[in-house]
């Protein structure tokens, strides 16, 4: 949402400014610059990126206008889920949570975290590294090996949006300039008309420099900064069930090892000492009461 609030201010301040200096938003109105300009970046995109990398850029903007995936109450649950599993996995043993790993779906543990079961990313990492943990074939340290490159490899993907929309922000400017240039040429064209004409056609050649400007560091590079932020919250999460898990299988009580992993989050969505612990306190009540 703040990324929709941000283009509005944008737009207001930019046109509001042009209309208060006496402007008239018709100069502004150059269909065809936009139609040179937008057709040039996306036909760059289009030259620069592999299908994967359109598909995944496809499916990173509109995440990013829905607005940040994870707050404050999707750590919670996370880490509800987290103790509930991992006590469970303590007081009977890692062979009583097999069945609730191989169909979450229809896991009472897993149904009290619905916003966690929406998200595939995190369902997978966390029953794939508990499926390994019950084998018990691998130490500690080989499944932390094995997550790093896991989560290495997850961040590699996730950037692959913001370097593609960053490189057409940076084009943006120049697409701009094409266009005023192919203006001036027109306008040269007509050296022969009357100075109001030409003075018209070299105020809509500049319309283009002026766009390909705005589009870039007003919205495109946003947009490419949105993403890469998102990124880093996607692989923060993982880096917090990472760290609880390890936490567990070092020998560290759930409450404990979910302490471990309340530290890695950052300050703005970390809950405090007292609000995770009773949190925890409610999420062992329940899972008692099932």
């Amino acid at each position: 949402m703040l990324i929709v609030i941000g283009y509005l201010v944008v737009i207001a301040s930019v046109v509001g400014s042009f209309v208060v200096m006496g402007g008239h938003l018709g100069a502004l109105y150059q269909p065809f610059e936009f139609t040179l300009i937008g057709g040039a970046a996306v036909g760059s995109f289009l030259a620069g990126n592999s299908a994967k990398s359109i598909k995944l850029t496809r499916k990173a903007i509109p995440a990013a206008l829905r607005g940040a995936p994870y707050n404050k109450d999707v750590y919670m649950e996370l880490m509800s889920l987290m103790y509930v599993i991992l006590n469970k996995a303590r007081r009977e043993g890692l062979m009583a949570i097999e069945s609730h790993i191989e169909d979450p779906s229809s896991s009472p543990i897993f149904m009290e975290s619905p916003r966690i079961m929406k998200d595939p990313k995190l369902m997978e990492f966390i029953t794939d590294y508990l499926r390994i943990m019950i084998s018990g074939n691998m130490s500690s340290f080989e499944i932390e090996t094995l997550m790093d490159e896991e989560i290495e490899t997850f961040r590699h993907e996730a950037h692959v949006p913001v370097h593609s929309l960053q490189t057409v922000a940076d084009a943006m400017p120049a697409f701009g300039i094409v266009a005023a240039v192919l203006g001036v040429i027109k306008a040269l064209a007509a050296v022969d008309q009357p100075p109001a004409v030409l003075g018209d056609l070299i105020s809509k050649a500049m319309v283009g420099t002026f766009l390909g400007i705005l589009l870039a560091y007003g919205f495109v590079a946003p947009l490419a900064s949105r993403v890469e932020k998102q990124t880093a919250e996607s692989v923060k999460i993982l880096e917090c069930i990472k760290t609880t898990l390890l936490a567990s299988m070092n020998g560290y009580p759930p409450q404990l090892a979910v302490e471990f992993g309340r530290k890695v989050l950052y300050s703005g969505v970390r809950p405090s000492f007292a609000e995770l612990e009773e949190h925890v306190r409610q999420a062992k009540t329940s899972a008692g009461k099932a």
